[in-house]
């Protein structure tokens, strides 16, 4: 059966190291006017500024983790506001991001592609789809980009298993599910994938 063509970013699948899901994510600064919109899904990483950003495809630098929403003051109404996504050039010096930065945690986030089996353990890097978020739910359409897969340390996702999703696991159709580590994580080293 096809796999359905749902792109979602990353949403946290296990702890990765076999405890409770609790004390996964830490609040981060995000730059008072900072230009990119972050989603729901997305990876970020730190900057030299003690802020994040959003990482994007082909970068090799460290990633913090997976953004988790944000909260602000909302610079027009004065009204504090909770948010699954950054909007993106918001004026206001309180904003702080929701990021899930364990470094063992496992994520789930589909293949811009067929996945096979034969795949696991490599590493791979990420592809955005257009439009890059959905507003209305504040999610990523961030993938995984199959075409990248290599035994490359800096790419930042490592593949460990196919997703049990009965509508995306799939391995022979677009769009298979995949469940992944970060691999070259800030609070860790990334490791070579297998060939």
């Amino acid at each position: 059966m096809a796999n359905k063509d749902a792109s979602f970013g990353l949403r946290l699948y296990s702890a990765g190291n076999g405890s409770a899901l609790a004390n996964m994510q830490n609040k981060y600064r995000i730059a008072s006017g900072y230009a990119t919109a972050i989603y729901q899904g997305d990876l970020v990483e730190a900057l030299t500024a003690g802020t994040i950003g959003r990482k994007v495809a082909g970068e090799t630098d460290p990633v913090l983790g997976v953004f988790n929403g944000c909260r602000y003051t909302d610079p027009t109404t004065g009204k504090e506001t909770f948010s699954n996504y950054y909007p993106g050039s918001i004026a206001a010096s309180d904003i702080e991001a929701f990021v899930i930065d364990a470094p063992y945690a496992k994520f789930e986030i589909q293949a811009d592609d067929t996945f096979p089996v034969a795949d696991l353990f490599g590493n791979f890097d990420i592809v955005d789809q257009s439009p890059v978020g959905d507003t209305n739910s504040g999610t990523s359409r961030l993938e995984l980009d199959v075409t990248t897969g290599a035994v490359t340390a800096t790419l930042p996702l490592k593949a460990v298993d196919i997703s049990q999703d009965p509508e995306n696991s799939d391995v022979a159709s677009a769009n298979t599910n995949v469940i992944v580590i970060i691999n070259n994580h800030l609070y860790s080293d990334g490791t070579a994938g297998l060939a």
